[in-house]
């Protein structure tokens, strides 16, 4: 018998769902609203006659566009409203693993927690994956990260984003963690981390590069340590280094660890156990071949 605090929760779960579920059914309404108003926009701006198809309706546009200001004049869609408090407090990220982890896979999820400021590690045991984001929501996490493996070998990556999702899905390739670096790792530091996006490009790269980003809190100005996320034909290479000042115009980089290679072949409009949820992005089979189409 579920006790009346879950209960609560589950149907406060129901009613973010479905109001998120609301707003993201009236963007298409209001994209064509915007596009009229921008018309009208243009047309006073350069002084000409308005267009046929928004004469009609003019009274009420003009009334529309007086009122608005440099925040409301563009439509918010429901990515804004997945990450709309990103900056204004630190996130909370719990990391855990697959069923039944190898010692490597349980080496790697601990290097993960240690990259990523805030975030626990937690066991994952029998836990289904329902009971699991109940669990992180009750517990007021803001990410779900989970790394899977094969034959011991770390090969998935899961970012799910709480309470509404996104979720999306990584491949990994090349896994090397600290200790397997070639010269030893250098020392990990505890400061919040600058960020490097480099050559996201497209409008899913740009949307890849806010999940990502979304997982580290704002760092200082003199912070020392450096997350890069750089993007080559659709694969994120990650690298994690320290750097110290050697001159006036010189610096010199030190490899931290872990470091791996990631692709995206999947991002969900929901979270992890709503498998009903919306596709927003799939990978094909068949653009595996089309080396000239680059997503990212």
């Amino acid at each position: 018998m579920p006790s009346s605090s879950d209960a609560a929760s589950r149907r406060r779960q129901t009613r973010l769902r479905r109001e998120y579920l609301y707003r993201k059914g009236l963007e298409g309404s209001e994209k064509a609203v915007y596009e009229q108003k921008r018309l009208v926009r243009e047309a006073l701006a350069a002084g000409k006659p308005l267009p046929t198809e928004v004469r009609a309706s003019y009274d009420a546009l003009k009334r529309e566009v007086d009122a608005e200001d440099s925040k409301t004049e563009t439509p918010h869609s429901h990515i804004d409203d997945e990450y709309g408090d990103a900056g204004l407090k630190d996130p909370q990220v719990c990391v855990t693993t697959s069923r039944d982890p190898s010692s490597r896979l349980k080496q790697f999820c601990k290097e993960v927690t240690l990259l990523i400021p805030n975030s626990a590690r937690i066991n994952r045991g029998n836990n289904r994956v329902d009971e699991l984001m109940e669990s992180c929501r009750q517990s007021e996490f803001t990410d779900v990260v989970i790394v899977q493996e094969t034959r011991g070998e770390p090969d998935g990556l899961v970012v799910c984003h709480l309470p509404l999702g996104p979720t999306a899905f990584f491949s990994l390739s090349n896994a090397v963690l600290r200790h397997d670096l070639d010269g030893g790792a250098a020392p990990m530091s505890e400061a919040y981390p600058h960020i490097i996006l480099n050559n996201f490009n497209t409008e899913l790269g740009k949307r890849v590069g806010n999940i990502l980003k979304c997982l580290f809190p704002i760092p200082k100005p003199d912070t020392r340590r450096i997350a890069t996320f750089s993007n080559d034909n659709d694969f994120i290479s990650f690298r994690h280094h320290m750097y110290t000042k050697t001159g006036h115009e010189e610096v010199t980089l030190h490899e931290v660890g872990p470091r791996f290679e990631m692709r995206l072949y999947q991002i969900r409009l929901g979270t992890l156990e709503q498998k009903e949820a919306d596709m927003e992005y799939v990978l094909r089979p068949y653009q595996n071949t089309a080396t000239k189409r680059q997503v990212l």
